[in-house]
């Protein structure tokens, strides 16, 4: 079992896989506990939803193609949120995730308006769910109460729980093991997210970021971070969607 300093994990969004679904935004909502968005609060543009699939349009009617692409916490490897934190509630672990400790937390929303992706969320309510989901409740993962931000975090009780497993029981965790993987991973039906270990060479995750990004800004090219040109160093690669008719590639 490698050491957890020699990890990094990290995620491919393949957007040619993509269709929009919706599927990996049910399943973060349920593993993670995220409060309900009812529809007042959605109005007053105060939802939280730790991964979302943004749509956009291309072309002239009736030519008209929509097009998808899901995006949640990209993990930077230098983020903008973690130096504006007065309290140290967001800072970078050794497995390359931008951690979230939510009882430091003091709701300042400095790291909000730090993250240009608009993945933090800051959480106005006290959550309250219906009688028939309160036995959905993931007991690994904490009930956050108002007044803090939350964000994605690559579901980081199921890395926990898979790794300790792992070393308990002298076996490696194997890439793609579906105990590993996020909620979001598991939940899509395209298997347009890929998870894992960039810094394992044999793993699935690590092979496709390598040619992503070794042909990046050739025309054959798929491989890119959302706004690179920030320095985020972010740890999420989106492989461009491919147009058949057009025989082109198109990013977002």
């Amino acid at each position: 079992m490698a050491d957890s300093q020699d990890r990094k994990w990290g995620m491919v969004v393949d957007i040619d896989r993509c269709t929009g679904c919706n599927g990996c935004v049910v399943a973060c909502q349920s593993e993670n506990n995220i409060p309900n968005n009812l529809e007042e609060h959605f109005n007053q543009r105060r939802a939280i939803q730790w991964i979302r699939i943004e749509r956009y349009w291309e072309g002239e009617y009736p030519n008209v193609k929509a097009r998808f692409i899901p995006v949640m916490c990209q993990q930077c490897g230098n983020a903008p949120c973690e130096p504006v934190c007065p309290v140290y509630a967001t800072y970078h672990n050794e497995e390359g995730l931008n951690v979230q400790v939510y009882n430091r937390c003091i709701g300042t929303r400095f790291c909000a308006n730090g993250c240009p992706y608009h993945v933090r969320f800051f959480n106005f309510w006290e959550p309250e769910w219906p009688e028939s989901l309160k036995n959905q409740l993931n007991p690994d993962v904490t009930v956050r109460s108002r007044g803090i931000m939350e964000k994605c975090s690559f579901c980081v009780q199921r890395i926990r729980r898979s790794t300790r497993e792992g070393e308990r029981d002298e076996v490696q965790v194997e890439d793609g093991d579906r105990a590993l993987s996020p909620a979001c991973v598991n939940a899509c039906p395209t298997t347009a997210l890929t998870f894992g270990d960039f810094n394992n060479d044999s793993s699935q995750v690590s092979m496709m970021k390598e040619e992503a990004m070794a042909n990046r800004g050739k025309k054959e090219g798929r491989g890119y971070r959302l706004l690179d040109n920030l320095g985020t160093e972010a740890n999420v690669i989106y492989l461009k969607k491919v147009d058949n008719s057009a025989g082109a590639v198109h990013g977002h």
